[in-house]
């Protein structure tokens, strides 16, 4: 039968993989923004961010493989990058992404 230890080892393990797909949105998301829109929105580079993002996708790839335990330091710091960013960076660069076409009131 699923003890305990099963249910919290599912639990945990649908964790790790939820920071995982966080941590890959996230490195997409930095990937398809042009470099110039980072310091235009006052933020890191692309480069550092690219960086930051990778190994946060990395440990949380390890830990969703469980490879490393799933309360890691490392993982709750991938996780915690990612957040940074999908919550402060990414809705700047978006701002700054945008060409010729914005309006006063959106894109036209």
């Amino acid at each position: 039968m699923f003890g305990l230890h099963g249910i919290l080892s599912i639990i945990f393990w649908l964790l790790s993989l939820a920071a995982f797909l966080l941590c890959v949105v996230a490195l997409v998301h930095a990937v398809r923004i042009p470099a110039r829109a980072f310091p235009a929105a006052g933020k890191q580079t692309k480069q550092l961010w690219l960086v930051i993002l990778g190994f946060a996708t990395l440990f949380t790839f390890a830990a969703a493989v469980q490879y490393l335990g799933a309360l890691s330091i490392f993982t709750i710091a991938a996780v915690i990058a990612a957040g940074i960013y999908l919550a402060d960076v990414k809705p700047a660069v978006n701002e700054q992404k945008g060409g010729g076409n914005q309006g006063p009131y959106g894109p036209w």
